[in-house]
């Protein structure tokens, strides 16, 4: 499915690296547009659930963040400004998957 141009531009607007430590995700703003794409729980509780789950990943990685080396922060974050909403759990994953890979 081809990401429309309105897609990357919002995207863009998600993501606001910080040097030196843990970008600033809109927690808020990408769990209601990852709620409104699904319909699995109700929406209160999906999207307590997702600020609840970034904001848990977001702590653990400003705890950890100067241990992951530097390309591979500047990379998993490039990657979570690419299309769709930037999330602390995936970039977490991501920086995890780059220390399994080493």
């Amino acid at each position: 499915m081809p990401i429309s141009i309105s897609m990357i531009v919002l995207s863009s607007q998600l993501v606001m690296p910080v040097a030196g430590g843990v970008p600033k995700f809109d927690i808020a703003r990408s769990c209601k547009l990852d709620v409104a794409a699904t319909a699995s729980l109700s929406v209160d509780q999906s999207l307590r659930s997702c600020i609840n789950d970034e904001q848990k990943a977001k702590r653990q990685l400003a705890g950890r963040w100067s241990k992951f080396p530097a390309p591979s922060r500047a990379s998993c974050v490039s990657q979570e400004s690419i299309g769709g909403t930037p999330s602390y759990v995936s970039l977490q994953t991501c920086l995890q998957m780059g220390q399994w890979l080493r």
